[in-house]
């Protein structure tokens, strides 16, 4: 008899538990009709004990918005995942779909109509467009006064400046030129001189500039940023072929 309560015991506590509220997930009809969620939901319920089911007004959504993360893919279209980042349940719905396990789950279903769906697959990276409002006239003026000293800006000061440093053109044409212009004031040897209103921390006392400082603001530096992105990038000519 205490044999089989004992039996009795384990297989309860190994049942999962429902006990709270079902997690909603809202799904295009193109997902809902083809048979998936009916496929997925079940297994990760049954292996975590937390109910997913899906509706439509769900706390969280599939949807191709790049937005979310990106958990499956049919006939060239990507759904993402949205979840409140704050639900621990909802976190581990969305490790369990990126898991190997889950991507094993989602690729075994098929579909009784249509091409299956795919959890392997290529993401493209899209990189959002630089927004730059600066005046650029007044970006070139201010790139003459506190960057000319060395660096060549353009034609009118190509002889003044320093020859270990960069021009304006030569660092345009670098893929991360708008990153090192942002944060120009951060790069070695600028911190030792420049000090952006609101941003920088003052010159110690003892450590004060070693030559007339440069000051600017945060407007300042959007005018300068304008400026160069109108600027036209040096040839830098092809990259070099080692042998």
């Amino acid at each position: 008899m205490r044999f089989v309560l004992l039996c009795l015991s384990l297989t309860l506590s190994a049942t999962p538990s429902w006990s709270q509220e079902a997690l909603g997930l809202m799904a295009p009809d193109e997902v809902s009709s083809s048979g998936l969620l009916q496929h997925i939901l079940p297994r990760f319920s049954l292996k975590t004990g937390i109910r997913v089911i899906a509706e439509d007004s769900g706390v969280m959504s599939l949807d191709q918005d790049p937005s979310g993360d990106p958990v499956f893919a049919r006939d060239g279209t990507i759904y993402h995942l949205h979840i409140d980042e704050d639900s621990a349940r909802q976190m581990r719905f969305r490790d369990w779909l990126l898991s190997d396990i889950g991507k094993r789950t989602i690729e075994s279903f098929v579909p009784p109509q249509g091409t299956p769906f795919r959890a392997h697959f290529e993401v493209a990276a899209t990189k959002k467009a630089l927004e730059i409002d600066g005046d650029t006239t007044r970006g070139q003026e201010l790139s003459f006064t506190h960057c000319g000293r060395c660096h060549v800006i353009g034609p009118q000061n190509r002889m003044n400046g320093l020859g270990s440093t960069p021009s304006f053109a030569v660092l345009r044409a670098m893929p991360d030129w708008s990153e090192r212009f942002q944060a120009f004031f951060a790069l070695n040897p600028h911190p030792a001189f420049t000090q952006i209103e609101g941003v920088t921390e003052p010159f110690a006392p003892e450590r004060p500039s070693p030559i007339h400082p440069v000051e600017m603001s945060l407007s300042d530096l959007e005018a300068i940023l304008a400026f160069v992105a109108a600027l036209s990038a040096a040839d830098l000519g092809a990259p070099l072929q080692l042998q």
